[in-house]
């Protein structure tokens, strides 16, 4: 099992990716929700001068925040830095989007997007729509040596829908799996392997991720304590702020929604239309996974908080991610809100417990 860190991008992220590195963490994960945080490929290229082994990734990149080219010449200009150590996280946009009124990319245009950029990676002549026009796009002189495409960056894909899963096993491409729980996580494992299967892949070639939000409490200490509200709380929230969107603005409904929050997530839909009708989403996503809002506080509950994240004590995050081993995840990545950066001491007891 490898262990990793997510976090909402800072300028100065290294000193955490350096504090994970040091306790033993594999991977380092940056949001690329611009409206948010700040810029990922700064925050990864301060980490790869801080750091030596741990692999940084986007976690994950949007394709309509950049064109293919400038994409992939940020990734081989960190591998540069970090040959070897970069991961090209992608998927269809959820926060990073939503922050700026706008649903999904379209699953056919983030698959041409991968396309392009591995192939300009390869060296190969890509032809991408630019401005209306239709324009044949190479690198002009990579024999310089000013950036590497020699060492390979592999391709991780958030994908949460059968659609977007069956890309995933199409592609080749790890898998990331936001999880809320064991069991939920587990379910849909097993349905990114019959994905992975059906598309004619070996099973033991999957590589899936589980991105979990949580806190490490200690003994009695109360779900929606301080400690958990700060670390596990903005998990929750996603909730709130998923039913906003499809209320508000039609996007597809989230999950099925298990029937003790339906009224906490009804009374907050109901709180969201006092939000500015034409801009609802400028309030409804600020602190979005980063912190809680107080208009938001009333309706989270320690139940909500132990439904959709990882919350408990030592022994049973150890449990937890057992479990998660077990099922057949070969990553557990842990998200870190700003201003919690001290969790990740508590994820790092847990991570030795594994080797």
């Amino acid at each position: 099992m490898q262990f990793g860190i997510a976090i909402p991008t800072a300028a100065d992220s290294w000193r955490l990716v350096r504090r994970a590195e040091e306790l033993g963490f594999s991977h380092a994960w940056f949001f690329d929700t611009q409206m948010l945080n700040a810029d990922p490929f700064v925050a990864m290229a301060a980490a790869a001068m801080k750091t030596t082994r741990i692999k940084l990734g986007t976690g994950v990149l949007i394709p309509s925040n950049r064109i293919a080219p400038v994409a992939a010449t940020a990734f081989a200009s960190l591998n540069k830095l970090a040959p070897g150590r970069l991961i090209f996280g992608v998927s269809t946009g959820f926060t990073g989007r939503r922050t700026m009124g706008l649903g999904a990319v379209k699953l056919a245009d983030m698959e041409q997007y991968i396309n392009q950029v591995q192939a300009l990676w390869r060296g190969e002549t890509v032809e991408l729509v630019i401005e209306g026009k239709r324009r044949k796009i190479r690198y002009l002189n990579p024999e310089l040596g000013l950036i590497n495409v020699r060492d390979p960056i592999p391709v991780y894909i958030a994908a949460s829908g059968p659609r977007a899963r069956a890309l995933t096993a199409k592609l080749g491409a790890a898998w990331i799996d936001n999880v809320a729980d064991v069991q939920r996580g587990t379910a849909t494992l097993e349905q990114m392997r019959k994905a992975w299967l059906d598309a004619g892949r070996k099973a033991e070639e999957l590589a899936a991720v589980a991105w979990v939000g949580g806190a490490v409490l200690d003994e009695g200490e109360p779900a929606d304590g301080p400690r958990g509200m700060a670390l596990a709380g903005p998990r929750a929230s996603m909730l709130l702020h998923r039913a906003a969107d499809t209320a508000l603005a039609g996007y597809p409904a989230p999950l099925a929604m298990l029937p003790q929050f339906e009224d906490a997530v009804r009374g907050y839909v109901e709180h969201a239309r006092t939000f500015d009708r034409d801009s609802y989403y400028l309030q409804n996503h600020r602190g979005h996974l980063m912190f809680v809002r107080p208009d938001e506080r009333p309706f989270l509950s320690a139940e909500m908080l132990r439904r959709t994240s990882f919350i408990g004590t030592e022994r049973e995050q150890k449990e937890h991610i057992a479990a998660l081993a077990a099922a057949g995840f070969a990553q557990v990545v842990f998200s870190i809100p700003p201003g919690q950066e001290h969790a990740v001491e508590d994820w790092g007891r847990i991570r030795r417990a594994f080797g």
